[in-house]
């Protein structure tokens, strides 16, 4: 029987952000797909709109190929191809879940060009941008709770939105490139290796993360958190002073 690596607090609820009593869900909102989009798009991200593109992309290394390895593979993607800190995310990911969970992780979308938008997709979708991936769901129930604590895990540093879809099950996940790249820095030097266990993904981090809220501003938040305004920005790449209800941001340490 594979050992799975949840603490039974965060099993009993969902992981609590500083400063409400909202907890974190990976059920899908408008407000969760206008984050990813702004994010995208606010750290000048291509969206490709053919094969093509993403192809030509690839050739030039600012997309990188999805070929899969022992811990997970690539299932019915037509352009395998991602940013190459969306790779470096399902690398770590896929070894965290194949130790926990014995099995491999299954990607089954990368970069979609708007060419091919699905049906059901959205005018914002990011998949175009190459820096969000769908994974399979899991069948078996220990899986799908080990997965889903720690997309939650994860998603709380404020370095990915994740969403669970139901037609046909998976998860939607979004890597912010710039926000992750620093979070692999203050880890464990940037290293593109996949870290073996899911608990040293949060170990030695000093930072936190905070739900905006009506009426919150950068400079009550700062206050409030013991920090500044200009440390927020940088912490999470931020052009502007510009704020949404529900937006995560990384509180840098003091």
């Amino acid at each position: 029987m594979p050992k799975f690596r949840i603490a039974s607090a965060a099993l009993a609820a969902m992981m609590l952000l500083a400063g409400g009593a909202q907890a974190q869900t990976l059920r899908g909102s408008r407000g969760s797909v206008e984050r990813m989009y702004n994010q995208a798009r606010g750290q000048d991200l291509t969206f490709y709109r053919s094969g093509r593109g993403v192809r030509s992309a690839a050739a030039e290394g600012e997309l990188v190929r999805l070929r899969g390895n022992e811990h997970y593979r690539v299932a019915d993607a037509s352009y395998p191809y991602a940013l190459p800190t969306t790779r470096t995310f399902v690398q770590r990911l896929a070894a965290q879940y194949h130790d926990a969970c014995g099995e491999r992780l299954v990607v089954t979308s990368a970069t979609r060009p708007r060419s091919l938008k699905l049906r059901n997709s959205v005018a914002e979708s990011v998949h175009p941008s190459g820096m969000a991936v769908d994974v399979r769901r899991p069948t078996r129930g220990s899986c799908l709770r080990w997965l889903r604590q720690t997309l939650l895990d994860v998603e709380g540093e404020g370095v990915i939105e994740a969403i669970e879809e139901h037609h046909p099950p998976h998860f939607h996940i979004a890597v912010f490139p710039a926000q992750y790249r620093r979070y692999l820095a203050n880890r464990d030097g940037g290293s593109d290796r996949p870290s073996p266990r899911r608990a040293s993904a949060r170990s030695g981090s000093s930072r936190s993360t905070y739900r905006v809220r009506q009426g919150d501003t950068l400079l009550a938040i700062a206050r409030r958190t013991g920090t500044t305004v200009a440390k927020i920005k940088d912490a999470n790449d931020l052009r502007s002073s510009r704020l949404q209800i529900g937006q995560r941001l990384v509180i840098p340490s003091r």
